[in-house]
């Protein structure tokens, strides 16, 4: 069965027009330059995901599981292949370390299977001195292990801003690199338009690593950090587990010291074979499916009907289409394929940074303007996390729809105000998710 998928000339047109109004700027932040990239072939023989895109077109729904089967972006050998590299338990001899949180991307990936999201949380730290976030020295995230005792970070007592990450989860993130740019600025349009501006997503650019100058609305990770699943590998492999790439060649500190003395492996360590492995295994990934006898129910029914009588659809989109297939993205440097192109998602997340009220203080790419906002969490998969929000530190449904405040305060009031016959089928809904 196929979904016929408009994209309305009017959203675009104010869009464009918007950009114009206001220089360019519209609910977008610029980041400064990171460590350089190595030059990437970027080619233009193809639709680019910044230019329009046709005004209709048929899209289909995007393959749902978890499980291992391919969802087509390579033949299952090849995810196979890629699956050993993602889980393989790295060594110092590999080139872990000198600082790193652990061995593998399995470790931190594996609810409810490889892959998926997990427990582990990372520290980041840094200060404010009022005015400006200065990160800790070395950099905000604070690797939990070392492989010598002389190079084991810890947080200095001076920078008092600290902030636990969850790991997410990673099914389905190949159709989330495949959503356009236009696709995120539409959405953080309507939402100004629909809430008169109370409710307002901001898109941060940020580099390309493998496309080197090159900028793209960032969407992965709990600060936007990347567009990319190439660079969004080279980060973890090095931010990780310490591992070097061509992509991220230079080790990191402890504590802002140099840690050559007890690294032994030359860099790069890896020659990029990893970090595209990485990154195949993960777009291969199906989407999270849901629970397809619970969401028959009429009570699931009836929770979804909360769910947008509340608002929270505003943010938690509940369904986008990807770029048709043949679009150059990331710099242009990769080309959406068939498997992910012209696919209708159900992420329930606009992939957009909200301050709502539960912000960690960390400011990463996207400047002063983001230092209390968060990514909206994609709720597809809910029911396989046991801990919520990107802290974890919720530990109910109910507590974490109660924790939303800021630009989702008028939501989480109405939430409150609902009978308890309405929260309990909101809770029967996205258990389904």
């Amino acid at each position: 069965m196929t979904t016929q998928f408009v994209i309305y000339k009017r959203q675009y047109s104010l869009f464009v027009n918007c950009l114009l109004l206001f220089g360019g700027n519209v609910g977008f932040a610029q980041t400064a330059p990171e460590r350089a990239a190595a030059p990437a072939a970027v080619r233009r023989d193809g639709p680019q995901e910044d230019s329009p895109t046709p005004t209709s077109r048929t899209a289909t729904a995007a393959p749902t599981g978890f499980d291992f089967q391919t969802n087509g972006f390579v033949d299952q050998a090849t995810m196979d292949e890629a699956r050993l590299d993602f889980a393989e338990v790295e060594t110092p001899e590999d080139g872990l370390g000198p600082v790193f949180n652990d061995s593998s991307c399995a470790a931190c990936h594996q609810s409810p299977l490889t892959g998926g999201g997990g427990d582990v949380r990372e520290l980041r730290a840094g200060r404010y001195d009022g005015t400006r976030f200065i990160e800790h020295p070395g950099g905000s995230l604070i690797q939990s292990r070392a492989i010598n005792p002389a190079v084991q970070e810890q947080p200095l007592p001076e920078y008092t801003v600290h902030a636990q990450r969850l790991s997410p989860s990673l099914f389905g993130l190949g159709y989330i690199e495949a959503v356009s740019n236009l696709t995120l600025a539409g959405i953080a349009l309507r939402q100004r338009a629909l809430s008169g501006g109370r409710i307002a997503g901001e898109i941060i650019r940020v580099n390309v690593l493998e496309a080197s100058g090159r900028t793209r609305s960032g969407r992965f990770g709990w600060k936007n950090q990347h567009a990319s699943l190439l660079s969004f590998s080279a980060d973890a492999y090095l931010n990780e587990m310490g591992v070097t790439s061509p992509l991220l060649p230079v080790e990191n500190t402890s504590n802002g010291a140099p840690v050559n003395a007890f690294d032994s492996v030359a860099d790069p360590e890896d020659d990029g074979t990893s970090i595209r492995n990485f990154a195949t295994f993960i777009r291969s990934l199906k989407a999270p499916p849901r629970d397809t006898v619970l969401a028959a129910t009429e009570d699931a029914r009836a929770g979804e009907r909360v769910f947008e009588r509340l608002g929270c659809q505003l943010c938690h989109v509940s369904t986008l289409a990807t770029a048709p297939a043949g679009t150059r993205i990331n710099g242009g440097t990769f080309a959406v394929p068939p498997a992910l192109g012209d696919k209708i998602i159900r992420p329930y997340s606009d992939f957009l940074l909200h301050d709502v009220g539960t912000g960690d203080g960390i400011v990463q790419n996207g400047g002063p303007s983001t230092r209390n906002k968060i990514r909206t969490a994609p709720l597809w998969g809910l029911r396989t996390r046991e801990r919520l929000m990107h802290d974890g530190e919720s530990l109910t449904r109910a507590a974490a729809t109660s924790r939303h405040g800021g630009e989702a305060a008028v939501v989480s009031d109405g939430y409150r105000r609902l009978p308890e016959t309405q929260k309990a089928l909101l809770d029967i809904f996205l258990r389904s998710l």
